[in-house]
């Protein structure tokens, strides 16, 4: 497998395709988005790494071998590919490098989210950042290779609605990042019988402060 891939220095020799900006290209040529499938990620903890996506996202691996596996939670091949080799080192200064800040995952309902919180909860898995971002509910969790990966909810329950509001909103324009939330909270007041609009406007009120501070995973300015 590795001897048909090309080394890095190998892809600077050889010819480069000229890229063409989308606005040369003539109308009649239409761009055709694909869906995202899969990300793909380096690791050298690749046992922790398949035992943890399968407790968080519940994936189990398709295929497996000594060199990786390819992770799936749903109908697709897989959704998560991981690599490894002994040749890999972890990033000491990974969270000011440039990269992937999180990849995300979704629930179709909000008493998902929040359950799943529970659940982690139990298990020892704290999220390290909490935000009621307006658009989502999300809670961001820390892989063992320090990935931060995002559980979220479409507060608005409809992709349509919720890209309407972030494109309009005065509300998101002056808060693109949202309102730190204590998902302890809220699950208390989902329990207690608030409704799910309920939570998410009183979260993004303020009104379910996180009693620790946030971690971002990244240097602010």
């Amino acid at each position: 497998m590795h001897s048909l891939m090309a080394t890095p220095a190998d892809r600077r020799s050889g010819p480069r395709e000229k890229f063409i900006p989308a606005k040369e290209i003539s109308m009649t040529s239409e761009v055709r988005p694909p869906t995202l499938h899969h990300v793909n990620l380096k690791t050298t903890r690749l046992q922790e790494m398949i035992d943890w996506y399968g407790t968080v996202i519940g994936s189990k691996p398709n295929f497996q071998f000594p060199g990786g596996a390819w992770l799936t939670n749903d109908g697709a091949n897989h959704r998560i590919a991981l690599l490894t080799s002994s040749r890999m080192s972890d990033d000491p200064d990974k969270l000011v490098h440039t990269g992937m800040h999180h990849i995300a995952f979704e629930y179709a309902n909000f008493d998902d989210l929040l359950d799943t919180y529970a659940r982690l909860l139990e298990l020892g898995i704290k999220p390290h950042m909490s935000l009621d971002h307006g658009v989502t509910t999300s809670f961001y969790y820390v892989d063992p290779d320090g990935n931060s990966v995002e559980l979220q909810y479409d507060n608005f329950d409809d992709w349509n609605k919720s890209s309407e509001w972030m494109r309009t909103s005065k509300e998101f324009a002056s808060n693109p990042i949202g309102v730190p939330v204590d998902p302890s909270k809220m699950v208390v007041a989902r329990n207690g019988g608030a409704s799910r609009d309920d939570l998410h406007r009183r979260a993004f009120a303020g009104e379910f402060p996180p009693s620790e501070p946030l971690d971002p995973r990244m240097p602010l300015d």
